[in-house]
């Protein structure tokens, strides 16, 4: 999952991209508004985490603008402790949620998660699909309840397929939500990590979970 992160804060900033990256997500960091919003409009996200406090454009315009535009992904906004105008601003703005400073990352963590979740329909971590269940609390894969060690690109792979179960996703999306923004498009690391995942998940090819599409890209299909 790939996340817009607009903080100021160099400290916060730091600390909740260590606690992030570890937690699998792809992040980009911008310090100020505008640079912020630059990238929201620019790229493909699965949600961003917005301070209200921000430098050159306020946190608030920041979402107002990218509402107003159409883009649609999760919003978490963070406020001050006491500042309940500026939560009812967010969240009237197009926020989904707020976070009040400061707070725990394990609480950002769950929220975020929530938020991606049910932005795709899911109400639970745990995400099941016939034999194959992915819990994106715990990071654990399963297929007829034995765990699969899967790498970190490999579950970055698997979870957004899962998110998006039943959709066409090309090799270039796939790769925009699970590599940072220099890399190569081109490359057939996509389709490498597609083979590894069938044979981890599948060696059997008994349930044909992911399917190619040529000159469109993969589908995870729905099983149940």
């Amino acid at each position: 999952m790939r996340l817009l992160f607009i903080e100021d804060d160099l400290l916060l900033q730091k600390n909740l991209y260590a606690h992030l990256t570890a937690a699998n997500y792809l992040v980009d960091v911008a310090s100020d508004g505008e640079t912020g919003l630059f990238q929201g409009q620019e790229y493909p996200y699965d949600a961003a985490i917005i301070d209200v406090g921000l430098p050159i454009l306020d946190g608030i315009s920041v979402i107002r603008t990218l509402r107003e535009k159409n883009i649609d992904f999760p919003i978490l906004v963070l406020t001050a402790r006491d500042s309940w105008q500026d939560k009812v601003a967010g969240l009237d703005a197009g926020a989904d949620d707020y976070l009040t400073k400061p707070f725990q990352a394990e609480e950002l963590l769950a929220r975020l998660n929530a938020l991606i979740r049910r932005s795709a329909g899911q109400a639970s971590p745990l995400i099941k699909n016939g034999p194959l269940s992915l819990n994106t609390k715990s990071l654990q894969v399963e297929v007829d309840n034995k765990a699969i060690k899967l790498s970190s690109s490999e579950y970055k792979l698997l979870e957004y397929m899962m998110l998006h179960l039943d959709e066409v996703t090309s090799k270039a999306t796939l790769t925009e939500h699970i590599y940072d923004q220099d890399f190569d498009l081109d490359s057939n690391v996509i389709e490498v990590f597609i083979r590894r995942l069938r044979k981890k998940l599948d060696p059997d090819n008994e349930y044909g979970f992911i399917e190619t599409l040529r000159g469109h890209g993969y589908k995870l299909k729905r099983l149940d």
